[in-house]
């Protein structure tokens, strides 16, 4: 795939991974434009007093849930990257009806906005969270997938193609525990809900190159899955904060103690690749001819945090979290 002549927009393109896959495509893929749509203009403004001032930038006001200034902003658009979401759970607990018009509604005006504006590549990125949701956030980002997925029906008769990107929790991102067992390490104590939790974990520049070759090689309908590594919140918190105690203060509501990315319904329809996982695309819906190279999963597997065939121990959670102890000593990371 050629990017050099590519058009790219980023929905919530000033989050964490719209920045890291800013810098990473303009350095390794060289792409006519990349377009920054958010709706916060200082997160913009910030955006680019950090150093995103490439003459290949443009910066982008509107919000997702507003339909028209989408399909304005997709005008010569060729792929969209929709990474724009309400994605806090306590926040889409106690904010119900803004979770689903950012995440579920928000996703419905993206697909609408591509083919109106004839795009051709849409991939949404999608959290373990949607795998058998237990809270708000994962219902609506479950919808969203299938939103997604679905409209590559609508969308048959023209050139425009749908696909979801699926992986875990990013070390360091927004929201993400790293910054926390950071700022709690200098009072001595950290706090964890439950000292039997796992999590799948990968770095951001590894999602982002992730979803470069997903876009590369997507035909629309499938749901890309990385194989990453799980870690113990135990081992986490001891990895950073390795003289600390952990104090235990429960489980909270929507959290699970582990972590699923692919189900065991899903599995039925899925190949298995050396670095990834696809959620093959019901083709009965839409008639493509569509092969994919891959091994077939065995019945009942189920790719949970808890199951991994790959873990990082104590030194491998410190190579993923070195980047992020300089950040927080310099006061640059996001909490």
């Amino acid at each position: 795939m050629d990017w050099k002549n590519k058009v790219i927009l980023i929905t919530g393109g000033t989050g964490s991974f719209g920045k890291k896959f800013t810098k990473i495509l303009l350095e390794e893929k060289q792409p006519r434009k990349i377009i920054i749509f958010s709706r916060d203009e200082l997160k913009q403004h910030e955006m680019r007093m950090a150093g995103f001032d490439d003459p290949r930038l443009r910066y982008f006001i509107g919000d997702v849930r507003d339909h028209e200034r989408l399909v304005r902003a997709m005008h010569g658009v060729d792929i969209v990257i929709h990474a724009a979401a309400l994605k806090q759970v306590p926040a889409c607990e106690y904010n119900p009806m803004e979770a689903i018009k950012t995440n579920i509604m928000g996703t419905s005006n993206v697909v609408e906005a591509a083919l109106d504006a004839g795009v051709e590549k849409v991939l949404a990125l999608s959290t373990d969270k949607a795998v058998n949701p237990v809270n708000l956030y994962g219902a609506t980002k479950l919808a969203a997938e299938k939103l997604v997925i679905q409209s590559n029906a609508y969308a048959a008769g023209t050139a425009t193609r749908y696909s979801c990107v699926r992986y875990g929790n990013v070390v360091g991102s927004r929201g993400s525990v790293v910054p926390l067992f950071l700022k709690q390490r200098a009072s001595g104590k950290v706090t964890i809900t439950d000292d039997r939790m796992t999590r799948f974990w990968l770095s951001l520049e590894q999602g982002v190159h992730f979803v470069i070759n997903c876009i590369e090689q997507m035909e629309g309908g499938e749901v890309f899955v990385p194989k990453i590594p799980s870690t113990t919140i135990v081992d986490l918190a001891k990895a950073i904060a390795p003289e600390a105690e952990i104090e235990i203060i429960g489980i909270r509501p929507g959290e699970k103690l582990h972590e699923v990315l692919i189900s065991e319904d899903e599995a039925r329809s899925t190949v298995e690749r050396e670095n990834m996982f696809i959620v093959k695309p019901p083709e009965t819906l839409w008639k493509r001819d569509m092969t994919y190279e891959g091994k077939s999963l065995p019945d009942g597997f189920r790719y949970s945090s808890d199951n991994n065939s790959e873990w990082l121990d104590l030194e491998g959670i410190k190579r993923f979290v070195a980047p992020f102890e300089v950040l927080f000593a310099s006061g640059k990371l996001e909490g």
